[in-house]
């Protein structure tokens, strides 16, 4: 018999792509996971909650934006955490970003395709790092 792994035994974790006049925006965690300390907003998703809705309620819980799911652009084991993710391309519909979640987060920053590396200096997700090459532009 094998054992489970991590991400059998806690729930996955939804992650809001928000992406907004051109940047996408990224939440700060107080305690890094590993290397990881700028993120997407994002969580656990809750028992019978569908990870759409949990990336919403995750982004509005950490940063005060109401956005709406638009699509899940894909799911994997993140390799740095071995936590189940999924993440949600997400539109906002109303609010202003700011550190909601102060138990959570230190900081957020809107971040242009430039500035992208310098927060998150390990490669993207395939399908996010594509979904952000065609909506932040050249």
């Amino acid at each position: 018999m094998t054992q489970p792994s991590a991400s059998d035994e806690q729930p996955p974790i939804a992650a809001a792509i928000i992406v907004d006049h051109g940047r996408v925006l990224l939440v700060r965690r107080r305690v890094a996971e590993g290397s990881l300390s700028w993120q997407f907003p994002a969580g656990k998703v809750e028992d019978a909650e569908d990870p759409a809705d949990a990336a919403a309620r995750e982004a509005r819980e950490e940063t005060g934006l109401v956005v709406a799911a638009r699509q899940v652009l894909g799911e994997r084991v993140h390799p740095a955490t071995g936590r189940t993710m999924i993440y949600v391309a997400c539109n906002v519909v109303s609010g202003e970003a700011t550190v909601a979640d102060k138990e959570e987060l230190t900081d957020l920053a809107w971040s242009d395709r430039t500035q992208l590396s310098g927060y998150i200096p390990h490669p993207l997700y395939d399908p996010v790092q594509n979904y952000l090459d065609a909506m932040l532009g050249p």
